[in-house]
């Protein structure tokens, strides 16, 4: 029995790719002699019942493969129920798929008006409380638009109706999140809504997904996760609990963190700033004590004075948990040697990563570092292109497999940022990070996370656990900013616990 249900981020959701949903779908209808297309339209029916009420008329363009069945089987309630529907179809009936051809002869038994093409008001008729159910491409598109399916989109994108995009909206590749064509969003259907159908896709949270999404559905036609079907390729990584201290805790029960970074003032540009952001997130976070060694040789007088500033050379590093790269510039790699050796446990960040993508020696000594001391690494889609030696392009084209790659390469754990953040760790399924918004887009708020992954693995979380907790608030925070106040990295810092 098919349950429908809002995917919410509090939720550690199953999330598939094509190829899993592919093999999901066959094991569904091996022993359902009914298609499952009948489910999936029943629930897009429902929910849009739900979420348009009072639509005075709903339009469905239906594309020319299964997607397109979905919308029809959802037309046929809809004229049964009572409600003033059509159907614009795009391809020919005599190519469509068995089921999908199947499903526009119910509709056209049960009297649903079917057209090819769009209505000839190009669909500004339709006021705010219509609906127009995108049914046209689903996970199913590869391909740029053009032609007529680029035509409809940009008309149903002109349109005032809210929208309603069935499994994911045309022009967004559901298994990463990015554009099928151009990079703009002139090219995908902007939705109010998506109703996905049997789990979730990891392109709904990644990316221009979570522009373009709208609010997130999921009917499971049945589907209930167990060792019998395909692994899910990520999960949704939940919100969790915030650590809280015991009344019999001390300083010492929550670790020390030692932040190395802050390259001394270079062509009149000093980086100081980036290191002592990450000592104030860590500080905040909950680490017992925080250090911070400034590269540039000399204390911060704008650090709280809470921090202890030391000398990099003075600090027994095989006692500490280091977060070492924020504003480190070329100064870095003097030190890296040490710190990849000796850490204890380390979060590397920004010019670290940066100085091992460049030099083969600091690549090995990282790869060393595994089993026996635990590592982060906080690439944003630029680091890891230059760690994998390829494009930027190419690593927001296949996140997922970009955070494997890069963490088989180095066999340890990745944070790689952005929109639907990716932390995948060895012998973990990866997580993607629903919270967060585009207020952590200004400069400082990637060191204000590795400041808090620090804190969390100095207060005694595995790699995975404090990276995938660390994430989640760090998005938390930034979507519980208050309206209308500018977010900075230092307030940012500040917020948290």
């Amino acid at each position: 029995m098919s349950t429908l249900q809002s995917l919410s981020s509090d939720r550690a959701w199953p999330i598939y790719g094509r190829d899993g949903i592919r093999a999901l779908e066959a094991l569904l209808q091996a022993p359902n002699p009914v298609p499952l297309m009948q489910q999936a339209g029943l629930a897009a029916a429902q929910l849009a019942m739900a979420v348009a009420p009072h639509a005075q008329r709903i339009w469905v363009a239906a594309g020319p493969g299964n997607n397109g069945g979905d919308g029809l089987e959802a037309a046929v309630h809809l004229h049964q129920w009572g409600k003033n529907v059509a159907v614009g179809l795009l391809g020919r009936v005599d190519e469509m798929p068995t089921d999908a051809r199947a499903a526009w002869q119910r509709a056209h038994t049960a009297g649903v008006p079917l057209s090819h093409g769009l209505p000839s008001d190009g669909l500004k008729d339709l006021g705010p409380h219509d609906l127009i159910m995108d049914a046209l491409l689903g996970i199913g598109g590869k391909r740029p638009l053009d032609g007529a399916l680029l035509s409809w989109v940009q008309a149903i994108n002109s349109s005032m109706a809210m929208v309603l995009a069935l499994d994911a909206p045309t022009g967004l590749d559901a298994d990463s999140g990015a554009f099928l064509g151009p990079r703009h969003d002139a090219h995908c259907i902007k939705a109010q809504h998506t109703l996905t159908f049997m789990a979730a896709k990891p392109g709904l949270f990644m990316g221009h997904g979570r522009d373009v999404c709208g609010h997130l559905w999921l009917a499971d036609l049945g589907f209930r996760p167990s060792a019998l079907g395909p692994a899910p390729a990520a999960w949704l990584n939940p919100a969790s609990a915030r650590p809280a201290k015991s009344h019999a805790s001390h300083k010492g029960s929550f670790g020390d963190v030692a932040v190395i970074g802050g390259e001394a003032d270079v062509r009149g540009m000093g980086m100081t700033g980036a290191a002592v952001l990450a000592a104030t997130s860590a500080l905040h976070a909950g680490a017992g004590r925080v250090i911070l060694s400034l590269l540039s040789g000399q204390a911060s007088h704008s650090a709280q004075a809470d921090l202890m500033q030391r000398d990099w050379q003075s600090l027994d590093l095989e006692k500490l948990h280091v977060v070492c790269g924020c504003g480190g510039g070329q100064s870095v790699q003097q030190v890296l040697p040490a710190v990849l050796q000796r850490s204890m446990q380390l979060v590397l960040d920004a010019d670290g990563l940066n100085a091992v993508s460049q030099v083969p020696q600091l690549q090995a000594l990282l790869r060393q570092r595994a089993p026996t001391q635990a590592t982060v690494l906080t690439p944003h889609p630029l680091e890891a292109a230059r760690l994998l030696k390829t494009s930027t392009q190419e690593v927001q084209s296949e996140r997922l497999a970009a955070a494997q790659t890069l963490m088989d390469l180095f066999q340890c754990t990745v944070i790689l940022k952005g929109s639907g953040t990716v932390i995948a760790s060895p012998g973990q399924t990866p997580r993607i990070n629903p919270t967060g918004n585009g207020r952590l887009a200004v400069g400082g708020t990637g060191d204000v996370l590795a400041g808090l992954v620090g804190a969390r693995m100095a207060q005694g979380y595995t790699a995975f656990e404090a990276a995938c907790m660390a994430v989640a608030q760090h998005g938390q925070v930034a979507d519980q900013w208050p309206a209308g106040q500018a977010l900075t990295a230092s307030g940012l810092a500040m917020r948290l616990s």
